[in-house]
């Protein structure tokens, strides 16, 4: 299904492990440049610590911080590469992602990294990418909610423009069945076992009731509720999101530790209490390669964390610009010079 253009907010990520950490990123044809753990050991040493500590300072007044920054990585990383193209405002000659179905009215956390971004140019000044800062608070905004840790590959550049079409086309839908999203994720290199770990980036989180009601009254034009929905929590969300109400109600996107980065999305969905449609296809999907997996991270939370950390090294590897290309933007949300 195509992407709605029905304004709506969902945190997190929509949502065979690689064993070589540091991946060319000319594996996705961009450039011959490789990233790497060190890059700013000599321009920005303290660069992860500034971005942990800015976010720790964030949390403290919105808990879904952390979810919210690791969605902006995701929707980034999916348009054009991993490039900071998501954070452009619309100017003269670009149309900002922010825009876009799967973004308008429901990406947030650009005012935190904004406040990374002044931090960083106050320590180091025209020294760390946009880009390298919506992969450092990913890792940060997972670790400081219980989450694993993982070392973060560097040297991503900035675009130079945004792509408003690609937003709408390439980012993976909540409304989409399974077999679309998994096409989605491999056109940008990530296989199911990526996909099955990235969505649980959902264990965190929250979401609007525009991008799960279409589950709550008349699933795919039956006239009933959604059958793989868990009837208690089908109650509970029909009072936050009644048929005739505004859409605005929130939910958490794990009922029983919606703060914390754990495995309980898995088995939230082996109950069938996965929130978005999305979600419960994974599990709920007959005859798919999803299930197996789910299963096992339901079982095996180390597994899952070790899985989650791998994949996100994955996903920070698509198409980065690197060396000569993009530049280092002074402001993430406009080109220099503009």
């Amino acid at each position: 299904m195509a992407v709605t253009n029905t304004p709506t907010t969902c945190d997190g990520l929509f949502i065979v492990i690689l064993t070589t950490l540091v991946i060319s990123s000319s594996l996705f044809g961009t450039s011959n440049a490789q990233l790497n753990a060190t890059f700013y050991s000599g321009t920005c040493p303290n660069a992860s610590a500034i971005v942990r500590t800015t976010i720790q300072q964030a949390l403290q007044s919105d808990s879904r911080i952390g979810a919210s920054l690791i969605r902006l990585h995701f929707h980034d990383c999916f348009v054009n590469g991993c490039d900071a193209s998501i954070l452009l405002d619309n100017s003269g000659s670009i149309q900002s992602e922010k825009n876009a179905g799967p973004n308008a009215n429901s990406a947030r956390g650009f005012n935190v990294v904004d406040n990374i971004k002044t931090a960083l140019e106050n320590a180091c000044p025209g020294a760390v990418s946009c880009s390298d800062i919506l992969a450092l608070a990913s890792e940060a905004s997972v670790s400081l909610s219980g989450g694993p840790s993982w070392t973060v590959l560097l040297g991503r550049r900035d675009s130079l423009t945004a792509n408003q079409a690609g937003a709408n086309s390439s980012i993976p839908s909540p409304f989409e069945s399974l077999s679309n999203i998994t096409s989605k994720f491999s056109a940008v290199g990530l296989n199911t076992n990526d996909l099955v770990a990235l969505s649980g980036a959902h264990t965190f989180g929250r979401a609007r009731c525009g991008v799960f009601s279409n589950r709550l009254f008349n699933f795919s034009g039956s006239g009933n509720p959604d059958p793989t929905l868990n009837t208690t929590l089908l109650s509970s969300l029909q009072q936050i999101c009644p048929q005739n109400g505004t859409g605005s109600g929130i939910t958490n996107l794990d009922l029983s530790t919606p703060d914390a980065f754990d495995n309980n999305y898995f088995t939230n969905l082996q109950s069938n209490n996965g929130l978005l449609q999305s979600d419960q296809e994974l599990f709920s999907t007959t005859g798919s390669a999803t299930i197996a997996i789910v299963t096992s991270f339901a079982s095996n939370q180390s597994l899952f964390f070790q899985a989650f950390a791998q994949s996100m090294i994955n996903m920070g590897n698509i198409s980065p610009l690197t060396g000569s290309s993009g530049e280092i933007r002074l402001d993430c949300k406009k080109v220099n010079g503009s």
